[in-house]
């Protein structure tokens, strides 16, 4: 296979040009937040909280109808979702996202989505030497012209020939599992509490009470594709239409061991061109374990509260078969601006006794005093 493409000076100040300009819009994967691309996003994360899914269970809530899970905004905006222009060739490793939200996205609203250039910062690396951290901003508007939310995320990008030269990952093979510990990572699914309907106040919360703990794996292709029919994915077009985007993106066209291309995005699910970028195997998108995190929150939090921040960074590669344990603590309980509010310190680990993302929550508790 051909050598992939290298940074250069010229293409960096190119895009350092662009910071603060608006994006042109592309067009999302999900606009209207109707039923089914509400349900189709919550399964493809593995969420079985009935507030995404049904209408007879919401309309009990105090939010009356179904809602979106706040990271639906994933499958709203490609830019926030880390489909970051410049540097044609050289590989997007997304890195994280800062989430504010303002407003619940309901069943039936219309969501538009801005974003622009935030950075450019360069970085040294253990996995590819030289590395751009590139991030974005996004402002998310419903169609009565409210903000409902806010996001900045991060990609890292690096040159490919340099990432496999480094072999940071080398030595590191797939899982394997006896049933046993199916039977152990199955238990833990079965523990796994949505708070639902029982308010959880804000005076019973503590500083250092654990967040119940979700479990996500082991991670197969079936969860990667059943994660994309919710979420769509960035650079997957099919046939006629993928053979159009590639013309128009010939970077995004990179020819397999057989001769044929195909987007760079097969990362995910294509074992020998994950290990083109220096990765030992596939691995998940960091969007879909970034929704984990928000997943762990609601699920805690309750329908009476409201995850109203979410500040997450992937840090390693959660590789097929590997399994995620999501974690978190109380770290403090405050008031602003006449609200009740607990912070929380949030981490993934996997099998192997490996963070591989870690951030911060905020989120609005109902309280005793006024409920």
């Amino acid at each position: 296979m051909a050598g992939h493409a290298v940074i250069t000076e010229e293409a960096l100040e190119r895009l350092r040009q662009r910071v603060g300009v608006p994006v042109s819009r592309r067009h999302p994967h999900v606009q209207l937040a109707s039923h089914d691309a509400i349900r189709h996003f919550a399964h493809g994360m593995g969420d079985a909280n009935p507030l995404w899914t049904d209408p007879e269970y919401a309309a009990t809530t105090r939010y009356g109808s179904v809602i979106a899970p706040p990271c639906m905004l994933y499958a709203m905006d490609d830019i926030c979702s880390g489909q970051f222009g410049g540097l044609a060739g050289i590989h997007n490793m997304f890195a994280g996202t800062r989430f504010e939200w303002f407003q619940p996205i309901h069943a039936g609203d219309t969501i538009t989505a801005v974003s622009a250039l935030h950075a450019l910062e360069e970085k040294q690396s253990a996995f590819a030497r030289r590395t751009i951290l590139q991030s974005y901003d996004s402002t998310f508007t419903n169609q009565e012209g409210v903000v409902v939310a806010k996001t900045r995320a991060f990609g890292v990008r690096a040159e490919r020939d340099t990432a496999k030269r480094q072999g940071k990952y080398d030595g590191i093979e797939r899982a394997r599992y006896t049933p046993a510990d199916i039977e152990r990572i199955e238990a833990a699914y079965d523990a796994e509490i949505v708070r639902g309907a029982t308010p959880r106040y804000w005076e019973e919360v503590q500083v250092g009470d654990e967040i119940t703990p979700v479990v996500k794996g082991p991670l197969t292709v079936t969860d990667i594709v059943t994660w994309l029919i919710g979420w769509g994915g960035l650079f997957n077009r099919a046939h006629k239409i993928g053979l159009e985007f590639r013309r128009r993106h010939p970077a995004a066209g990179i020819v397999d061991g057989y001769g044929v291309p195909d987007v760079p995005e097969r990362v995910h699910w294509d074992v020998d061109f994950a290990r083109e970028v220096g990765v030992p195997g596939a691995y998940d998108y960091g969007p879909q374990r970034i929704s984990w995190f928000g997943n762990v929150m609601t699920n805690w939090i309750g329908d009476d509260g409201f995850l109203n921040l979410l500040d997450v960074q992937v840090r390693r590669f959660n590789l097929l078969g590997d399994t995620t344990w999501v974690r978190g603590t109380v770290t403090d309980r405050f008031e602003r601006d006449g609200k009740k509010l607990v912070a929380c310190d949030l981490w993934a680990e996997n099998q192997r006794g490996e963070t591989t993302a870690q951030g911060k929550a905020e989120a609005i508790l109902p309280s005793r005093e006024g409920r």
